[in-house]
């Protein structure tokens, strides 16, 4: 199957239509900014103390290898996971793009959905999706309030045993799986946290199974190597199941086909049983055509840049393929369109400002920095580079400097908000030893990095000098916050 990497330059100045007059936003302070843009400005009280709760419990990044404990919890709120089927989203990259498309895609079908992504950028409600929205601060504050003395019993019986209580992302598990039975939801689209096997999210008994590539990620966890990780990843299939996955590697793919086999599950592999035929640039994203399971679909509008995000495209209509018609019954292709058209996913390659251009991306590894460096010259295609980067301590700093080395010219180091952040003197040498010391500036406050790169782009001997954002979550969520308040120009 054939495909196209070039794309054409994007105005995001002006309030851009795509095929068919669809809007295409233009970043968080633009006019056309979709219906279910950032909750920005911050949550209310309310919201904050559920949030402090949450965090007040062992962190996302040090999970439990367990399912018994939130199985214990979902039990005694009655099951509130068994309400509603589930498509199952797990991988390196990709997840949360893949996801999103997803519940687009089954939303506008005229199904009532749920989606659960993570981590979140600006507010924790980007969590816990409804009907494409984030859960409305009331919704969320209740239903914790709902669950609050259920996850204590849960604490006080795993305390007793001598284990950790419920950990940060088992409790948010928990209240998500709460909140769309409450909605209700027809469908849940759920992104797993870490892994896969023990993640929290495994207590759901999904119908689809989807795997976005997988790399080494979160070592420390999952394993040093990709046959590990996928192992690990494998762990999501359930019996005769579908299983639908983007091209993996050999190693990757031997263990779910390996998963597939022992579960008796349908396995549907990008490249042999669906795929991109073709990609093509088009104002605010690109025009995709997709060989699916059961279908053809030409010149799709996906409102997203990169050649990945053609093929995480792809892997999404595989998968409401697979929900809607167990990959045997074609999908409208007019419906098709317009769940792939009004898809978003904030944080990944997104421009958010102008004056210079300011894109945004939430590459994190070497994996997702390689494919941001072959999308942004392609999607935004610039003369100079200036990148505002900063990384957590326990990602492959080395590797993600290097997949972005050709592609940047001046990096502006900085860190993350938080205690994971690597130190930006720390980080620095690692950039310098690998790309020079005279192409690198150290800034460890966040605002004061952006305004330095800002000011190096204005400065460069290139009309088309842009600031690049990346190298942590956190960080783009931060970043875009910035630039909201300030009403997305400079």
């Amino acid at each position: 199957m054939s495909e196209s990497n070039e794309y054409d330059a994007h105005d995001d100045d002006t309030d851009d239509i795509a095929p068919d007059g669809i809007e295409i936003p233009v970043g968080p302070a633009g006019d056309t900014a979709p219906g279910d843009a950032l909750p920005y400005g911050g949550d209310d009280d309310e919201v904050q103390r559920v949030e402090a709760a949450l965090y007040a419990r062992v962190g996302e990044q040090a999970p439990e290898r367990r399912l018994t404990a939130t199985r214990r919890a979902v039990e005694l709120l009655g099951d509130p996971h068994l309400a509603y089927p589930v498509i199952h989203i797990t991988g390196t990259n990709g997840k949360t793009s893949t996801a999103r498309m997803t519940e687009s895609i089954v939303r506008a079908h005229g199904l009532r959905t749920g989606l659960m992504t993570s981590p979140h950028l600006v507010s924790i409600r980007e969590r816990i999706v409804i009907d494409g929205e984030p859960i409305e601060p009331s919704r969320f504050v209740e239903n914790w309030d709902d669950i609050t003395p259920i996850l204590e019993i849960t604490d006080a019986e795993l305390t007793a045993k001598g284990e950790l209580p419920l950990t940060f992302f088992e409790a948010l598990t928990v209240l998500a799986l709460a909140c769309f039975a409450e909605a209700p939801v027809d469908v849940a689209v759920i992104e797993v946290g870490m892994g896969g096997e023990w993640d929290s999210t495994n207590v759901v008994q999904s119908q689809v199974q989807v795997f976005t590539p997988i790399a080494i990620d979160h070592a420390k966890q999952l394993g040093n190597t990709v046959a590990e990780i996928a192992r690990t990843k494998s762990g999501i299939v359930k019996p005769s199941s579908s299983v639908v996955s983007s091209a993996q590697t050999p190693e990757a793919l031997a263990e779910l086909e390996r998963a597939a086999e022992l579960t008796e599950s349908t396995l549907a592999v990008e490249g042999t049983a669906f795929g991109v035929t073709s990609d093509t640039p088009a104002v605010g994203g690109q025009l995709v055509s997709v060989q699916g399971i059961a279908g053809t679909y030409d010149d799709l509008f996906v409102p997203l840049f990169g050649a990945h995000q053609a093929h995480n495209a792809a892997v999404a209509i595989a998968a409401v393929e697979s929900f809607l018609g167990r990959g045997s019954q074609a999908l409208d292709e007019d419906v098709l369109s317009e769940g792939l058209a009004n898809a978003t996913s904030p944080g990944r390659l997104q421009p958010i400002a102008t004056g210079p251009t300011v894109v945004v991306d939430a590459a994190h590894n070497p994996h997702g920095a390689k494919a941001l460096a072959d999308a942004l010259p392609v999607a935004f295609p610039s003369d100079h580079v200036v990148g505002v980067v900063g990384i957590l301590r326990d990602k492959d700093a080395r590797g993600f400097v290097r997949a972005l080395k050709d592609t940047v010219a001046t990096f502006v180091v900085t860190q993350p908000p938080g205690e994971r952040a690597l130190d930006a003197d720390e980080f620095a040498r690692v950039v310098v030893d690998e790309v020079g010391n005279d192409r690198v500036v150290v800034e460890p406050s966040l605002a004061g990095a952006l305004q330095e790169a800002r000011d190096l782009a204005d400065d460069a001997d290139a009309e088309d000098a842009m600031v690049l954002v990346a190298g942590s979550i956190v960080m783009v969520g931060a970043v875009m916050e910035l630039v909201h308040r300030e009403g997305g120009t400079k």
